[in-house]
């Protein structure tokens, strides 16, 4: 069932809201990208996400989506979401929330929602790391 949700990075320069199913699941994933961002996320069709401010803060890294805002904010440094172009490793063209970013999701009804692990270290996309536990 979806829900909408508020967010924002650190400094709320730069907000958002999205209707958000979390039981349809969260990832995290070992890639460096992945992993020294402690990065955990949640897929949301573009229709169901509202950039409410800052998008002009953010800062795109290298190589991103150009079909929608994202990146870091530039003042304080947090990701609070990214567009991601439809390609052959996903099932098309999403908005990836930074579920820490969610300024009124409730703790519970994060540890509810199942986890997909994606072994993007080995470049193995479609299946899970040996090892889960670091993420």
């Amino acid at each position: 069932m979806k829900k909408t949700f508020r967010g924002s990075c650190h400094c709320r320069r730069v907000t958002f809201e999205a209707d958000i199913d979390l039981s349809q699941g969260t990832s995290k994933c070992n890639c460096t990208f992945c992993w020294k961002k402690r990065w955990w996320s949640t897929k949301v069709a573009p229709e169901s996400f509202r950039a409410l401010s800052g998008t002009e803060e953010l800062t795109r890294y290298p190589n991103a989506s150009a079909s929608g805002p994202g990146g870091f904010c530039k003042h304080c440094g947090v990701t609070p979401y990214l567009w991601v172009d439809a390609a052959d490793w996903n099932d098309g063209a999403y908005v990836a929330v930074n579920v820490s970013c969610l300024d009124d999701l409730e703790p519970g009804e994060l540890l509810e929602a199942k986890i997909q692990y994606y072994d993007g270290r080995a470049d193995n996309w479609w299946n899970t790391p040996a090892e889960t536990r670091h993420l």
